[in-house]
């Protein structure tokens, strides 16, 4: 794989600067006391960070499969170690995806946090040196160091910060569920580096680079093996069904802020897109079936198990899970169409389940639950609330003008053109989410008003407005001129799709 380093494309470190900003307006924030100037400060570095990411994506080079604004140190030569740092066309969009998350996160809990918020921006600003990492890091072990870092910041959101009386149990859950899936990682990781010893040109030494790995074979047992310990950690991450237990229960005791991070950043379906497809391809491609199948499965319980929830925390987590599902259906479609519709989706889902929990938050603020029995005529009293809302169930149900469209379409598109009729099952997830998304806005929003607390909330304030305004446009721009993420992506996918397995590949696409 070719490279193009930082110095020629920014002329400094912008990578680094990225990951280790928010770790620089940490230690800023130590010596702040005084609660409004603490806000002041931690909002700034996480604007400069989405600055810098939209600076990354201006600069970026579409079209090419090069990595690029490459940084690489030695770190420990003796094993194959380094501190690598790059983007390509899979993970550049999700660098400012992340900074605008932290942003909006900032923003909505402007008023809503008082407990101990200096604590909480840290772990906040900590979180996002860490997801940002995991973004960036193309050494593997680096990139598995950033990956278990998210873990101490997300326990501690979720353990302090929480809403629900479980918040603990939640938190503890999620760990343990988390160091489960980083064992098999690691394991899969392990294997790939000491397997690069027995190709040729490695001279017996180890490697942990992907750059190094994706142009070097690996045997198919050990392809097979390592695609079970990556999809097994991956899987737990996403969360994809079977292994999605963790996720609405984390939604619906952790803090608004924290389930944005969680329901927003699709890292588990990143990781197979960034490692599992290029490093073990023939796998990939022979248990294809599998990840299918699966897929399809998730796309249909996660919705049907939505169907039924009063709890809008909880609809979010079931229903991220049947998105999740649709994500991995287009990548076992292993054709450009699904990779390009799920890589569409992982940054439309972004937006869009940023927006129904912020949704979720604004309403547990003002009415103090998110369940059906405590809402009703909402639109009566917060009518620009009622209008974000509708924008982010209009996307949620992906409908055409949105982001939601584009890339559902996509995958749909290559998934029929990969396994034909048993697709169409996942097609009924656009009636599906019609239903529990819909339903729930009407039931909520609209309606006589069946609460004083009801009766006597107030609309959103400035600073809510302006962060619900920023992922309204951004719902509707891309839902527009889908072309604008599409471009960045292109180069990549087909570079994917050249490097499964070729008959595969070819049956797929005719």
């Amino acid at each position: 794989m070719n490279e193009i380093t930082a110095a020629e494309q920014a002329g400094f470190p912008i990578l680094s600067t990225l990951v280790f900003l928010p770790v620089v307006t940490m230690v800023a924030l130590g010596f702040v006391r005084k609660e409004r100037a603490l806000r002041r400060v931690a909002l700034a570095g996480a604007v400069a960070v989405l600055g810098l990411s939209l600076l990354l994506t201006a600069g970026f080079q579409r079209g090419t499969t090069d990595f690029q604004f490459v940084e690489q140190l030695p770190w420990i030569e003796s094993i194959g170690l380094s501190y690598h740092l790059a983007v390509d066309g899979v993970s550049v969009l999700f660098v400012p995806l992340t900074a605008l998350l932290v942003v909006v996160v900032m923003l909505s809990s402007w008023t809503a946090v008082r407990y101990q918020p200096k604590a909480y921006l840290m772990a906040v600003l900590a979180f996002e040196t860490a997801a940002i990492g995991v973004f960036v890091a193309v050494d593997l072990i680096l990139f598995f160091v950033f990956w278990e870092l998210m873990l101490i910041p997300t326990y501690v959101l979720i353990k302090v910060w929480g809403d629900g009386p479980q918040r603990g149990r939640a938190a503890m859950r999620y760990v343990l569920s988390m160091l489960l899936g980083s064992a098999a990682l690691l394991a899969g990781f392990i294997m790939l580096g000491v397997s690069y010893r027995s190709a040729p040109g490695s001279g017996g030494a180890l490697s942990f680079d992907l750059l190094v790995l994706m142009d070097s074979p690996v045997p198919l047992g050990t392809q097979t093996a390592v695609f079970f310990l990556l999809a097994f950690a991956f899987a737990l991450k996403a969360p994809m069904f079977p292994f999605h237990a963790w996720m609405p229960t984390t939604l619906l005791e952790g803090p608004i802020g924290m389930a944005v991070f969680l329901g927003g950043l699709k890292m588990g379906v990143f990781g197979f897109v960034r490692f599992v497809l290029p490093l073990v391809p023939e796998a990939f491609a022979a248990w294809s079936w599998l990840v299918a199948a699966l897929g399809v499965t998730a796309v249909l319980y996660g919705a049907l198990i939505a169907l039924v929830q009063s709890n809008l925390r909880r609809l979010v987590g079931f229903a991220s899970v049947s998105h999740v599902g649709l994500a991995m259906l287009g990548l076992s479609s292993l054709n450009a169409s699904g990779l390009q519709g799920a890589l569409f989706l992982l940054v439309s889902l972004g937006l869009v389940s940023t927006a129904m929990l912020l949704v979720a938050g604004f309403v547990h603020q003002r009415v103090g639950s998110t369940d059906l029995a405590a809402l009703g005529g909402l639109a009566q009293r917060t009518p620009a609330l009622a209008t974000f809302a509708l924008i982010a169930c209009l996307g949620a149900v992906t409908l055409p003008g949105t982001s939601g469209f584009p890339g559902e379409f996509l995958i749909l598109l290559g998934a029929f053109r990969a396994h034909g009729w048993p697709v169409a099952i996942a097609v009924t997830t656009v009636i599906l989410a019609a239903a529990y998304v819909l339903v729930f806005f009407e039931r909520a929003f609209h309606g006589r008003i069946r609460s004083t607390i009801v009766d006597a909330t107030a609309d959103l304030r400035p600073r809510e407005t302006v962060t619900a305004g920023i992922l309204g446009v951004a719902i509707v721009a891309f839902g527009f001129f889908p072309t604008a993420l599409l471009d960045y992506s292109s180069a990549s996918v087909d570079d994917l799709v050249g490097r499964l397995n070729p008959p595969t590949a070819v049956a797929a696409d005719d």
